[in-house]
């Protein structure tokens, strides 16, 4: 038996004045999610427990089978294995991201721009990270590179009580001053944050951005704290083993925590421009390696929710089914084995907040062994018409696997 997961990060929404009154997967031309949602079990999931925040790391635990209650212990650390950092028990991770901010004198009146700095490159970013480990970093505070305008953050003996630190995509377009933690724990990284604009606006990486147009990464943006993970082995854990294709240190510090492969795919970008056919490729290639499970991770809709963009979110979906999923299924169906394909977003990220949200999201399993009764298209208000609900997150892994 060989497990397909299509995680499609972000997927789930409300309806949208830009989509005439429908939802982005109501708009997709999806035909062959709808072709499995019409032989499939379709119903509902909730991926975020109650009293939890509703980011792709919690709920992407929760689809991947782990109890967030139990072994979360924040985003950064997750992301810090991906990029090859060997975190100690006394560390405390942070998400660094490269943001643009307003101009105004004061750190507090400011505005968040873009908290991708324009998805910035990863060339230039690591040009940026680099000067600001040059300048803040020592004994205490350690600077790492990622992907893009993602990076992380070490503080040496450092604290998880630091009142809250805001993911930057909660507050684009807002200013930016309540959102900064008062917490006296967290004075130090903010500290770090409004002297980093000081040392980030004039950076050649940033004149050159400006001549021509672009969104400057003029300053870095802590969050997401959290220390070292401890995942049981998914393999052991499930009995079959796995591997994670994503474009993003997130993900690939969750299968490397849970002892799964993380190939890198070239050209995957966590975006609209993403390599969707080499995605494939890559869980192509761990099936025929003998891999069970393939969890295939798209970013695209989450970033097009972000940023509010209703068209692209809903030709981001029609991607995946044209250029990832076709070519999945055509090797599934001619490869010899039974299977078993999960489709599901991880949280709803609507276009109407531009944030995550918490709200239970649709889900199909369907099973090359039997066809069921499901449902003609597979949306949001159809896979809650079908009756299905699972309260339980982690139990969605359990469904698939039939455990």
């Amino acid at each position: 038996m060989k497990y397909l997961v299509v995680l499609c990060d972000g997927m789930a929404d409300t309806p949208h004045p830009a989509l005439a009154g429908k939802t982005p997967m109501e708009c997709a031309q999806k035909p062959l999610m709808d072709a499995l949602a019409a032989k499939a079990e379709v119903g509902c999931c909730r991926t975020v427990a109650p009293g939890l925040k509703p980011g792709s790391d919690v709920a992407n635990l929760s689809v991947l089978g782990y109890d967030p209650a139990v072994c979360y212990t924040g985003r950064s650390p997750l992301e810090a294995a991906s990029i090859g950092v060997d975190l100690q028990p006394t560390d405390v991770a942070l998400r660094c991201n490269l943001v643009t901010l307003s101009e105004e004198e004061n750190y507090a009146d400011k505005t968040m721009v873009d908290y991708c700095a324009g998805d910035i490159s990863t060339e230039e970013a690591h040009a940026i990270i680099q000067t600001v480990e040059k300048t803040f970093g020592g004994d205490h505070f350690h600077f790492y590179g990622g992907v893009s305008y993602r990076h992380c953050l070490v503080v040496d003996h450092g604290t998880t009580d630091l009142g809250g630190m805001t993911p930057p995509h909660d507050i684009s377009g807002r200013v930016i001053g309540s959102y900064l933690s008062q917490n006296k724990n967290a004075a130090p990284l903010i500290d770090l944050m409004k002297k980093s604009y000081d040392l980030l606006k004039d950076h050649p990486v940033n004149l050159a951005r400006r001549a021509k147009g672009l969104h400057e990464a003029n300053s870095i943006w802590l969050w997401g704290e959290g220390k070292k993970p401890q995942l049981q082995n998914f393999e052991q854990k499930n009995g079959v083993s796995a591997c994670i294709v994503s474009a993003v240190d997130l993900l690939k510090g969750i299968g490397i925590c849970a002892g799964a492969l993380t190939p890198e795919v070239a050209g995957a970008t966590g975006y609209l421009d993403t390599n969707f056919e080499g995605k494939a490729a890559a869980g192509i290639r761990a099936f025929q390696n003998g891999t069970d499970l393939v969890y295939l991770h798209f970013e695209a809709p989450d970033e097009c929710g972000h940023r509010g963009e209703a068209q692209n979110k809903v030709k981001a979906i029609e991607a995946i089914d044209r250029r990832a999923l076709a070519p999945m299924l055509e090797y599934l169906q001619t490869c010899g084995d039974d299977y078993r394909i999960l489709i599901m977003p991880d949280h709803p990220t609507p276009l109407e907040t531009r944030t995550h949200s918490s709200e239970p999201v649709p889900y199909l399993i369907y099973d090359s062994r039997k066809a069921l009764p499901g449902v003609s298209h597979f949306t949001e208000k159809t896979a809650a018409a079908a009756g299905i609900f699972v309260e339980h997150g982690p139990d969605i892994m359990n469904k698939l696997l039939e455990k």
